[in-house]
C-alpha cells in the first residue's frame, strides 16, 4: 500500500567512509527522494558541516518530521554522542544534539550495522520476524540484533559488535587491537588475501568472487573456507540468540551470495545447538545499499516517537 501524502516523513542519512546516501522515507520504509554525495573526510567540522547541506538539500521542500542517522561509529545512546568512528573524523562528538540544534527536529543516531539492520527488519529479508541477527561483510564484519521485536543495542548504545566475537584465541590480529575476531576472518579483507595467494599481487576480492563463480576450484575452496568462519561465527549466535533469521548483506557477502552461506550453513549444521540450529533461517540481505538509509528512516521514526 502507498503511504498517504498525511502519513508523517523523516529523513535517514547513512554516512560510508567514501559515500553518504541521504532520502525522505516513508513509515513503510519506501524512499521518494535520494541523494548520494562524496563522504567529507577532511575534519569533523567540515563533515558536520556537509551534513547540513545534504540535510537542507533532501529537506528542501519536503514535509519532514524528524532526522535519522546511521554512522560508522560507536554511539553513546545516553548522551547522543559518536564515541569513536571508523573512517570518518566524529569522535567525542555530541552528535544528536548538535543536529537537533541546527535544524530544529528530533534526531535519532545510531550505529551504521544496527541500521542497517533495522531496514533489513522493517522492510527486508526480516520483515515480521521478532528475533533477527544481521551481519554486514565489508571493509570489516558489522552486525545489529533484533531482540523481541526491538533493537538491542547494550547498556549504552555501543553493544552488538558481532564482528568482533572471538572465534580463534590468539588467532589472526584484528584492526580494533584484538586477535582472532570474526572480521578478521570472514570480511572482504580476507577475500583479498587469499585472492593474492592464488592469483599473485593486485588481486583482489572481486576477483577471487568472480573466478569462483566461473567454476575455479581455487577460489571455490577459498570462499568456503571464509564462509566456514562465518559459519563458526552464526553458530555462536545462534546458540546464544536462537534468532529466527540470520540476514547476511554487506559488499562482500552480498558478491560472494550461497559460494559463504552454503558452507556457514553446514558448519551451523555441526555446531549449533538443537533445536535452535534447526528452526533458524540464515538468508542473504534484499534491500542492498538502501538498508543502512531505511534503517536510518526507521531511527528517526524512533526519535519521532520519543519526542
Amino acid at each position: 500500500m502507498v503511504p498517504s501524502a498525511l502519513e508523517p516523513r523523516v529523513i535517514g542519512v547513512d554516512v560510508g567512509g567514501t559515500k553518504t546516501l541521504a532520502a525522505v522515507v516513508a513509515s513503510d520504509g519506501s524512499i521518494e527522494r535520494r541523494l548520494l554525495s562524496e563522504t567529507d573526510t577532511s575534519s569533523s567540522e567540515a563533515q558536520l558541516d556537509q551534513l547540513d547541506r545534504v540535510v537542507e538539500q533532501v529537506r528542501d521542500g519536503a514535509e519532514v518530521t524528524a532526522l535519522g542517522f546511521g554512522l560508522p561509529s560507536r554511539i553513546d545512546q545516553r548522551s547522543g554522542r559518536a564515541v569513536a568512528s571508523v573512517n570518518i573524523p566524529l569522535e567525542g562528538v555530541d552528535f544528536r544534539d548538535r543536529m537537533h540544534a541546527r535544524h530544529g527536529l528530533p534526531v535519532g543516531i545510531d550505529n551504521d550495522a544496527n541500521a542497517a539492520a533495522i531496514g533489513e527488519w522493517k522492510a527486508g529479508a526480516a520483515r515480521g520476524a521478532r528475533y533477527v541477527v544481521m551481519l554486514t561483510l565489508g571493509t570489516g564484519v558489522g552486525g545489529g540484533l533484533i531482540l523481541d521485536d526491538r533493537p538491542y543495542r547494550g547498556a549504552t548504545g555501543t553493544g552488538a559488535e558481532l564482528g568482533h566475537i572471538v572465534i580463534e584465541r590468539d588467532g589472526l590480529p584484528c584492526g580494533c587491537g584484538g586477535h582472532g575476531h570474526l572480521e578478521s576472518y570472514a570480511a572482504g579483507p580476507a577475500s583479498d588475501a587469499r585472492a593474492v595467494e592464488l592469483f599473485g599481487a593486485g588481486s583482489h576480492g572481486a576477483e577471487l568472487v568472480a573466478r569462483a563463480k566461473e567454476g575455479h576450484a581455487g577460489a571455490i575452496a577459498a570462499l568456503a573456507e571464509i564462509g566456514r568462519a562465518l559459519g563458526a561465527g552464526i553458530a555462536s549466535f545462534v546458540n546464544v540468540f536462537e534468532p529466527e533469521l540470520v540476514v547476511v548483506g554487506g559488499g562482500f557477502g552480498t558478491a560472494a551470495g550461497e559460494l559463504l552461506l552454503a558452507p556457514a550453513r553446514e558448519v551451523l549444521a555441526v555446531e549449533g545447538l538443537v533445536p535452535s540450529r534447526d528452526r533458524v533461517r540464515v538468508v542473504p540481505a534484499e534491500l542492498g545499499v538502501e538498508a543502512g538509509v531505511i534503517g536510518a528512516g526507521m531511527i528517526a521514526f524512533e526519535a519521532l516517537r520519543e519526542s
